[in-house]
């Protein structure tokens, strides 16, 4: 592995949120030279492998150890490869209460992603994103504001995943491990996207992209960064269903304006402009 991959992975978990990383070591004591001798063991190689005897004696090269970071994305990675490595996801607790995986829908060569907390009962029973109430409201705001900003995009034309890909029981909000489990399937999706831009909807959302402590209201309406890609966090479009919240639809109206525009327009703005 070159600097450069290391660098990669490292990045990567970093999003995750992982802040140390174990060499897979167990640490022995050695015995005496002449006591391994007599147990008919060999000390440890230069390489730092323990050899291994054949029933004739004969010294055998233990198998190659496994690599520090697991593979867990190529060159070569695709959605299609993606969903199924996931497969029947057992490797959370969100398995035992749900009734579809939550992959993703849109455009493969979407400029723009929308980014979720996770689905609902609608997406659940479906196996689709967004296409409860909340969906609706999301797929409106998308048409809309492109319709009266002069953008000619629909929903289809964009990416729209979850955090997590399986219902979290009574729409709880996901808990830290089942995020990090998830997250590294989220990441995946986004470096084969490799969207113009992303919109974080929600502070779950915009807290799993950006690691950060603050609260959407703070987070909202400025540009943040996701590895290389600009990241637009706003409310989660359940959030403005409720009739109390006509001030918060106002300003998600205004933050989708401004990541519709820095996608879509040509020649292209740059980011500061918005």
């Amino acid at each position: 592995m070159d600097r450069a991959q290391l660098k990669q992975y490292l990045e990567f978990y970093r999003d995750l949120g992982v802040k140390t990383v174990s060499m897979g070591v167990e640490k022995k004591p050695l015995a005496d030279a002449r006591g391994s001798e007599r147990a008919g063991d060999s000390l440890p190689s230069a390489s730092g492998s323990l050899p291994s005897h054949d029933r004739q004696g004969v010294v055998t090269k233990p198998p190659d150890p496994a690599p520090l970071f697991p593979k867990l994305f190529d060159s070569d990675d695709s959605l299609e490869k993606i969903r199924l490595d996931i497969g029947d996801c057992q490797r959370c607790r969100l398995c035992s209460t749900r009734n579809k995986i939550v992959f993703g829908s849109g455009d493969e060569r979407a400029r723009l992603v929308f980014v979720g907390e996770g689905p609902g009962a609608d997406e659940d029973a479906q196996g689709l994103p967004f296409v409860g109430r909340a969906g609706q409201l999301l797929t409106q705001m998308i048409e809309n504001t492109a319709t009266k900003e002069g953008i000619s995009i629909l929903r289809p034309d964009v990416y729209i995943c979850n955090v997590v890909k399986c219902r979290p029981p009574d729409n709880r909000t996901p808990e830290p491990d089942e995020m990090e489990v998830c997250g590294q399937f989220l990441m995946r999706q986004l470096m084969v996207l490799k969207p113009r831009a992303i919109c974080a909807l929600g502070a779950t959302a915009a807290k799993a992209l950006l690691g950060s402590r603050e609260g959407i209201t703070k987070m909202r309406g400025r540009w943040h960064q996701w590895r290389d890609i600009p990241v637009m966090p706003t409310y989660h479009p359940s959030y403005l269903l409720r009739p109390y919240n006509q001030n918060a639809k106002r300003e998600a109206w205004e933050d989708l304006k401004k990541v519709l525009h820095y996608v879509y327009d040509e020649p292209p703005r740059p980011l500061s402009d918005f």
